[in-house]
């Protein structure tokens, strides 16, 4: 995953966004007030993968135009995630649009006062 050393940096300049380390997925996730959105791990054959909470129409329609390289989520909701097999060479600018979904999906579940809260620092 070094060519996605960027997503790091990318979710992390995210208000509100800090990054955690799971040891029982091996996984590195992205989150906000311990709502994960984003995680980074391997499938059980050990490719790369890069899951992403995504509205339920925009799933359905990625996974239609990718069908090689975006799945259902993989060890997720399979209506609310997908994953990207890094290995198929996404582009920056899909990836990009689907960190910038992810992160407001998870950010609108909260109360429209806790959303301020994150968006004024106070975590």
């Amino acid at each position: 995953m070094d060519n996605y050393l960027w997503i790091e940096e990318y979710c992390l300049d995210k208000v509100g966004v800090y990054k955690k380390f799971k040891d029982e997925w091996n996984a590195d996730l992205y989150m906000i007030d311990n709502k994960f959105f984003i995680m980074c791990a391997s499938d059980k054959s050990g490719r790369k993968i890069i899951s992403f909470k995504q509205k339920i129409v925009t799933n359905l329609k990625l996974i239609k135009e990718h069908p090689d390289m975006i799945v259902p989520g993989y060890y997720l909701n399979k209506q609310h995630w997908v994953s990207v097999y890094v290995d198929q060479n996404p582009s920056v600018d899909l990836l990009k649009s689907m960190i910038d979904e992810a992160y407001e999906v998870i950010l609108s579940a909260f109360s429209k006062k806790r959303q301020e809260e994150i968006k004024d620092g106070i975590i």
